[in-house]
């Protein structure tokens, strides 16, 4: 059980240090509404998030069934690694300089609740890095066989370790109120200009970890 937990929290912590869904989370704080949009993003990304994780854990599940030799495994946490390094490598060098901001995230402002519940789905399940990260954890968890309530716990622990930074500014908002924005908004400046060198970091780490853990598997 507890190896299966120390699998799973890098990956969870690798979701959790991207600076790419900590800044809508923050700028929904400057909507008129909110601790509404707040945990409704909250709520989006936590059904993403979890979603995406178990689809991969119930495929694990039926490749396990139709493929005995455990190799499987150990050749897709390569090829995650592989492309994670990849993603890593083209987020670091072509990262833009502009500071322009995006135009889905100006628009954040106008923002309704259930607005904030899609986005926080979109930028969990239909994320490309979030969706691989997720994937390597849903499938270390379906792959190990552990049971269901272990593997219930591991999927749980992922998916909290990995909502942790999104949920913090919506919590600190809830017992701080308006006194909270001036930090916020400092640090959302910070991500926005740090997002991309800092999300290559992570997703090159995570990536050369996957590669290792596979190696090693073999």
């Amino acid at each position: 059980m507890g190896e299966l937990i120390a699998e799973v929290v890098p990956l969870a912590l690798a979701v959790a240090l991207s600076p790419f869904p900590i800044i809508p989370a923050i700028l929904l704080l400057f909507t008129q509404k909110p601790r509404a949009a707040g945990f409704s993003f909250l709520s989006g990304w936590v059904i993403g998030v979890l979603g995406s994780t178990l689809l991969f854990v119930l495929l694990a599940a039926l490749i396990e069934l139709a493929d005995e030799p455990p190799t499987w495994a150990s050749w897709t946490r390569i090829g995650l690694g592989v492309v994670l390094i990849a993603v890593g490598l083209r987020q670091a060098f072509t990262r833009s300089d502009s500071g322009e901001t995006p135009a889905w995230m100006a628009s954040i402002d106008s923002l309704e609740p259930a607005g904030a519940v899609r986005l926080g789905l979109i930028l969990s399940a239909a994320n490309p890095k979030v969706l691989l990260l997720a994937a390597a954890a849903g499938l270390t968890v379906g792959s190990e066989q552990a049971g269901l309530g272990q593997s219930a716990v591991a999927v749980l622990v992922f998916t909290v370790i990995a909502s942790i930074t999104v949920a913090l500014p919506v919590l600190l908002f809830t017992f701080f109120g308006q006194n909270i924005l001036g930090p916020l908004g400092k640090v959302r400046s910070w991500l926005e200009r740090h997002n991309a060198i800092v999300m290559a970091v992570v997703i090159l780490a995570i990536g050369a970890l996957l590669i290792a853990k596979g190696l090693s598997g073999l």
